[in-house]
């Protein structure tokens, strides 16, 4: 019952602060931004370290100039992401717009699984109006549980607004290929530049000029269930405004390579975050596990059974 209470009290809080213009939470985030920078400095140390470690090549008056805008775009996710509780179908459909969801609506028809890899870049909030567009199949998004209970039963209720259905991590496979064995289409979106625990690492990538371990969990399931492969590359022309465009993932000409999906995943993503660096999430502490941590942890024989498998 208490569960209950705070979830209540949770959402209707959120929605009665939704209900405001996005002007007016404009001018909230104005005032958070001047907070979470200069009051609380909120991880600047650590933003300020990924952004110079990231582009060594900066000056660092650059660096500083991309962490002021990264703080003023993120306290713009937050009420944006706010907004989700009531904003309208016509006015999302205004705000976020999406550039060749033609060809996943023509694979769903056509009876296939589609795989979307996207990052913590722009809006990742706003895609979840995605079916608003693509009518045909089930639009889902693979989700990890926070650990508030009653925020957590919120942000859902929010993501699955339009359509969307959210998937819990630990069940993603499970239910993903049930629905490919049932025949039904589906497009599954992974948000995948998240930091692996140590025993999940199966591969190492150059990304941002480190040496980064990342999941490869969404190039498995996307083997087995045969799926079509989208990259999300997401735009913010103006303040309130963002453009997904999809672009497909094709095979090299010599075919399938192992974790092909997931290096061409990091590439994408890396020249979307170097087009306009502020609009990646600077403040996950993406980094914090070592390929130096990684080979203590594990002997040489366990870190070769673990590396290259899918």
């Amino acid at each position: 019952m208490n569960a209950r209470l705070a979830y209540l009290l949770t959402y209707s809080i959120c929605y009665l602060l939704s209900l405001l213009p996005l002007w007016v939470l404009y001018r909230i985030s104005d005032g958070l931004f001047y907070i979470l920078y200069y009051v609380v400095r909120y991880r600047r140390p650590l933003v300020r370290k990924n952004l110079a470690d990231s582009f060594p090549e900066k000056q660092a008056a650059e660096i500083v100039a991309i962490e002021k805008a990264f703080y003023a775009w993120f306290c713009d996710y937050i009420v944006e992401a706010l907004k989700m509780f009531s904003i309208s179908e016509k006015n999302i459909s205004r705000r976020m717009k999406f550039v060749g969801s033609e060809m996943i609506a023509e694979s769903m028809r056509q009876g296939k699984t589609c795989s979307l890899y996207l990052g913590h870049y722009c809006n990742w909030e706003w895609i979840t109006s995605m079916p608003l567009h693509v009518k045909d199949g089930i639009s889902s998004q693979i989700y990890h549980p926070l650990e508030n209970k009653a925020v957590d039963l919120a942000f859902q209720k929010m993501r699955s607004r339009f359509g969307c259905v959210n998937i819990a991590m630990d069940n993603s496979f499970r239910k993903i290929v049930t629905w490919k064995r049932q025949g039904r289409p589906n497009t599954v979106g992974y948000i995948a530049d998240q930091a692996p625990g140590l025993h999940n690492v199966h591969l190492w990538v150059d990304f941002l000029n480190h040496d980064t371990p990342v999941f490869t969990g969404a190039e498995k399931i996307t083997r087995v269930t045969d799926s079509e492969v989208f990259y999300a590359d997401m735009e913010r022309p103006k303040r309130g405004y963002y453009v997904c465009t999809f672009r497909k993932m094709t095979l090299p000409p010599g075919g399938y390579e192992n974790f092909y999906y997931t290096k061409e995943y990091f590439r994408l993503l890396e020249q979307s975050i170097r087009r306009a660096p502020q609009y990646w999430l600077w403040s996950h502490n993406r980094w914090k596990r070592t390929r130096e941590q990684f080979n203590r942890e594990y002997s040489e024989e366990e870190r070769k059974r673990m590396l290259g498998r899918l």
